[in-house]
C-alpha cells in the first residue's frame, strides 16, 4: 500500500475556509445581539435617569474639559474614551438647583486639565448652584493638588483634602520651549515673516530665538499677573482670606502639603475619603446604618442636557449656539472653516431662531479659514445679531473670526488680541547636503519658478512674502476696526501681535463684557427680545446609543466623570508632540497665538 502524500493546500485552504466563515458567522451573530441591545434604547433617546430623593451628585472633574462632550470607542481598551464638555457641566449645575431631589453636589478633582477661563466659569456655577441653598463639598484627593484645582475647589461651601497630598499655591509662570540650537545643529534655518511692526508676534521666535524678546516677554508678565490678580481676588471673595496675604503665601511657598492650607485657612480640613462621605450624609440627614445615594454627574448632566436640545429642537428654538474649538483650518477635527460656515449657513436659514451665540475657544491658525469663517459671521450679523463669548483662548484668527460680532463677551482671564500674521519658511539645503550628501539642481522657464525649501529666498523673493503678510496684516486691521467701530490707526497700536487678557481687552475696547457663555446667551435673548429664551445648541446634540451600552459595562466609572487622557505618553511629551503636530498642519499664511505656554 502506497503512503499518499498530503499537500499543504490541501489542509490550509479548507481550514482557512472554516475559520473564515465561522468568524463572519461570529460577526453576524455578534451584531444582531449588540443590535438588540443597542434597539432597547428606544428611537427617543436615552432613557430618563431616575434620581431617587436625598440624592447627592457626585461631579468628579479629571482630564481635559473641551466645549462639548464626546465619547468615543477605544478598541485597545474595549472602553468609551469620554470628555465632558462645559456647556453640560454649566446646564447640568443649573438644572440641579431647582431639582427637588437633588441635595448637594459631592465635587472630586484630580488631573485636571482646561485653562483658567473654563477653570472660572466652572466655579462661578458652583457659586451660583451654592445660592439655592443647596451644598457643594470639594474633596482634593490626587498626589498633587494643584493650583488650578484648587481655584476650582474653593468656590465649595467646603474644601477638604487628602491627608498626605502634596499641594502647590505659588502662583503663576510660563515655560517657553526653543528650538534654535536643535535647528542649528541640523544645519535648518528657518526664514521668518512677520508683519513690518508685529514684534509681539512671537510665535516664530522659537525658531531663530534662543530666548523670548523683550516685547515677548512684556506681554506675558503682563497677562499672568493680571490672571493672578483675577485669581487671588476669586479665591479670596470664597475663603475670606485677604488678597495680600495670598501673595504672601505664594511668594513664601508656605504651602506644601494640604496640612500647610489648613493652617492658612484656605482648607477646611483634610479627611479621608470615607470621611467626607460620612460628612455628606450628615448634611442629607441620614442614620449611620443609610447608605448615601450618589449619582454620577456625567450621567445627570448629559442627560439633562440632551433632553432639552430635543425639546428646544422640536419647539422651534429661539437661540443658537454655535460652540468652535481648536485650531481655525479649512478642514478637520478642529475649528474647521467647512463645519462652522455650514452652522452659520444653517441657522441664517432657520426662521425662528433669532439670535446667534458663537463660543470660540481658538488661538487661531489658517489665514484663509478664519477669512471664511468672517464672511460667513458678517452675513449672519446682518440678519441676526451674533453675539460672542471667548473661552480659554480667542486669539490671532480666533479674534478675526469674532471681530463682525455685535458683541464680544471674555472671561478676565481669557487670553485674546494677538492681532498679527506671520509665515515660516524652512531652509533645508544645506542639512541634506552635508548629512545626508543630497544637491540639487533646477531647470525653470521664470526667475521664480522653483520655490522650494531646498534653496534660500532671494531678496527679491523675500520682499514678495513679506508684501503679501503685510497685506493680510493690513486686511486684519480693516476687518478688526470695521467690527468694533475704530479705526485702523487705533487698532494697529493695540495690534502688532500683542495678547491680552479679557480684561486689558475690555479697557482697549477689544471686547465689550466680561462673562461666560451664560452671560452672553442671556444678553443676546434680551437685545432679540426673547422673554423665553429656547436654545439649541450646534452642532447638534445627537443620542449616544453605544455610549449608553458601554457604560453598562464600566460599573467602576458609574459614579465618576471619566475624561480620557491624550494617550499613555507623559504629559511633556504629548505637549511637545501636539506643538509638532501644529507646525506640519500650517499651510499658507498663519494668524496664531503668539506662542504656546504652559501655565501652572
Amino acid at each position: 500500500m502506497t503512503d499518499k502524500k498530503i499537500t499543504f493546500g490541501k489542509i490550509f485552504w479548507p481550514s482557512f475556509l472554516a475559520v473564515f466563515i465561522m468568524t463572519i458567522i461570529g460577526l453576524i451573530i455578534f451584531s444582531l445581539i449588540l443590535g438588540g441591545i443597542v434597539g432597547s434604547f428606544g428611537n427617543f433617546g436615552p432613557k430618563p435617569l431616575a434620581i431617587k430623593n436625598n440624592t447627592v451628585l457626585h461631579m468628579t472633574l479629571s482630564g481635559e474639559i473641551g466645549e462639548k462632550s464626546s465619547s468615543t470607542f477605544n478598541p485597545g481598551s474595549f472602553q468609551m474614551d469620554k470628555k465632558i464638555g462645559l456647556s453640560d457641566i454649566l446646564f447640568g449645575l443649573e438644572n440641579a438647583k431647582t431639582d427637588s431631589k437633588i441635595k448637594g453636589v459631592f465635587l472630586e478633582i484630580d488631573n485636571l486639565n482646561c485653562g483658567y477661563a473654563t477653570a472660572r466659569e466652572i466655579r462661578n456655577a458652583i457659586n451660583d448652584f451654592e445660592k439655592s441653598g443647596k451644598f457643594v463639598v470639594a474633596y482634593n484627593g490626587g498626589e498633587v493638588i494643584t493650583q488650578k484645582e484648587y481655584y476650582v475647589s474653593s468656590a465649595a461651601d467646603e474644601v477638604y483634602g487628602f491627608p498626605s497630598s502634596a499641594m502647590e499655591f505659588i502662583g503663576l509662570g510660563a515655560e517657553l520651549s526653543f528650538f534654535k540650537g536643535t535647528l542649528d545643529k541640523l544645519e535648518v534655518e528657518v526664514q521668518v515673516i512677520r508683519g513690518s511692526n508685529n514684534d509681539f508676534k512671537s510665535a516664530v521666535e522659537p525658531f531663530f530665538r534662543e530666548n523670548m524678546s523683550d516685547s515677548s516677554r512684556v506681554q506675558i508678565e503682563r497677562y499672568l499677573t493680571s490672571m493672578w490678580e483675577d485669581i487671588r481676588t476669586d479665591i479670596s471673595a470664597d475663603r475670606k482670606v485677604k488678597i495680600e496675604k495670598l501673595n504672601m503665601i505664594a511668594d513664601s511657598a508656605f504651602i506644601r502639603k494640604a496640612d500647610d492650607a489648613v493652617k492658612y485657612k484656605l482648607l477646611d480640613g483634610t479627611k479621608y475619603r470615607d470621611e467626607v462621605i460620612s460628612l455628606m450624609s450628615e448634611k442629607v440627614g441620614l442614620d449611620e446604618d443609610e447608605e448615601l445615594e450618589l449619582t454620577a454627574f456625567e450621567k445627570y448632566a448629559k442627560k439633562k442636557f440632551y433632553q432639552s436640545q430635543m425639546l428646544a429642537k422640536s419647539a422651534s428654538p429661539n437661540v443658537a449656539v454655535i460652540l468652535a474649538e481648536g485650531d481655525v483650518s479649512v478642514d478637520g477635527d478642529g475649528l474647521s472653516s467647512q463645519q462652522i460656515c455650514k452652522l452659520f449657513q444653517e441657522v441664517r436659514k432657520n426662521k425662528t431662531i433669532k439670535t446667534v451665540v458663537f463660543r470660540v475657544n481658538s488661538p487661531g491658525g489658517s489665514a484663509l479659514a478664519s477669512d471664511e469663517i468672517w464672511r460667513e459671521v458678517k452675513l449672519t450679523n446682518e440678519k441676526k445679531k451674533v453675539i460672542v463669548s471667548m473661552g480659554d483662548v480667542a486669539a490671532s484668527g480666533g479674534y478675526y473670526i469674532s471681530a463682525p460680532a455685535t458683541a464680544i463677551f471674555a472671561e478676565p482671564s481669557t487670553i485674546t488680541g494677538s492681532i498679527g500674521v506671520f509665515g515660516m519658511i524652512p531652509y533645508t539645503g544645506k542639512m541634506l547636503q552635508n548629512k545626508l550628501g543630497m544637491t540639487f539642481d533646477r531647470a525653470a522657464t521664470n526667475q521664480h519658478s522653483v520655490m522650494t525649501t531646498n534653496r534660500k529666498l532671494t531678496p527679491e523673493e523675500y520682499m514678495l512674502v513679506q508684501a503679501e503678510v503685510d497685506d493680510i496684516y493690513d486686511q486684519f486691521l480693516s476687518r478688526v476696526a470695521e467690527g468694533r467701530g475704530m479705526t485702523k490707526e487705533r487698532v494697529n497700536e493695540i495690534a502688532r501681535g500683542r495678547v491680552w487678557t479679557g480684561r486689558d481687552a475690555l479697557e482697549i475696547g477689544l471686547v465689550d463684557k466680561l462673562g461666560g457663555i451664560q452671560d452672553a446667551i442671556a444678553y443676546a435673548a434680551k437685545k432679540a427680545n426673547i422673554s423665553s429664551p429656547k436654545v439649541l445648541y450646534y452642532p447638534l446634540k445627537k443620542s449616544d446609543k453605544w455610549g449608553e451600552l458601554f457604560e453598562q459595562f464600566e460599573e467602576e466609572q458609574a459614579n465618576e466623570i471619566h475624561v480620557s487622557q491624550q494617550g499613555s505618553m507623559p504629559q511633556e511629551l504629548v505637549n511637545y508632540y501636539n506643538q509638532l503636530k501644529s507646525i506640519e498642519s500650517m499651510s499658507g499664511m498663519q494668524m496664531r497665538m503668539p506662542f504656546e505656554l504652559l501655565i501652572r
